[in-house]
């Protein structure tokens, strides 16, 4: 059950919940998220998308105070007059990530990486194309070696013979949690990040900053990555009608899909009671 009244933060997933199927946000669902900010409640974007994806994150959530990117890794508050500080920066170590490699790849087969190394602006992934990455205008082929010459933001894989769904399983049952956190996110690979790095920890830091309770938190969410942050807050979770059957079973309520700006209609609603 929701709580009465108004939220005193509210977050949204973007790429399959606020985020349209054509990759565009409607101008009504940006007139809404500047409702919610003349309202005195905070916005967040939270998404699994990398540092070198900020200019686009911001245009898409041009309401945000805050913004939660790579799942967790990159917290930035947009709200400070200077300028947007950085209040998290975590990497995983080359070295760590070859070993989870190692081991899943003894597990499961050869697996097709993908590493997200560096923030400047638009910047590629490197690795193991695969045609059903569905941005291959960011990518740069590289070796397994190169890949694994620094930290890395984030490292993406799949197997031909694993959906991603049970790829996932099987890694978390070979992964320690103080090793790595690993997710999905909808497009077709697992997501390995940092150890205790989650849009949930990447909340908590502006939770803490703003002096704001879990329980008084709003969250939105389409994907497997979105659960952490749907365990953590509790005012409400709430799932698109397109989001993925574990998001839709952990949710409060379900909201129209993406397509039909499902998180502008809730957050309508809510602000006219």
């Amino acid at each position: 059950m929701t709580r009465p009244g108004l939220p005193k933060l509210i977050a949204t997933d973007l790429d399959g919940t606020l985020v349209r199927s054509d990759e565009t946000v409607s101008a009504y669902t940006h007139r809404v998220l500047d409702r919610v900010r003349s309202a005195g409640i905070p916005v967040v974007g939270a998404t699994g998308r990398g540092p070198r994806l900020t200019e686009l994150t911001r245009n898409d959530i041009r309401a945000a105070d805050f913004l939660v990117m790579a799942g967790g890794g990159r917290v930035v508050d947009q709200s400070d007059p200077e300028g947007p500080l950085v209040l998290r920066d975590e990497r995983l170590p080359g070295e760590v990530l070859a070993r989870i490699l190692t081991d899943l790849e003894t597990a499961v087969g050869p697996l097709t990486v993908m590493v997200e190394a560096s923030d400047e602006h638009d910047a590629p992934l490197w690795g193991d194309y695969h045609p059903s990455w569905p941005y291959p205008d960011r990518f740069e082929a590289r070796s397994r070696v190169e890949c694994l010459s620094c930290d890395v933001i984030k490292a993406f894989a799949r197997t031909a013979d694993h959906h991603v769904d049970e790829l996932l399983t099987a890694a978390r049952a070979i992964v320690p949690p103080d090793v790595a956190t690993l997710t999905q996110a909808g497009l077709g690979f697992i997501e390995i990040c940092p150890p205790r790095t989650d849009k949930a920890s990447g909340l908590s830091v502006i939770a803490e900053r703003l002096g704001v309770d879990p329980a008084d938190v709003l969250v939105f969410g389409d994907q497997p990555n979105d659960l952490p942050m749907f365990d953590w807050a509790g005012w409400a979770r709430v799932a698109v009608a397109n989001a993925h059957p574990e998001v839709r079973a952990a949710a409060d309520e379900i909201t129209l899909r993406n397509d039909d700006d499902g998180v502008a209609v809730y957050l309508d609603r809510l602000l006219s009671r």
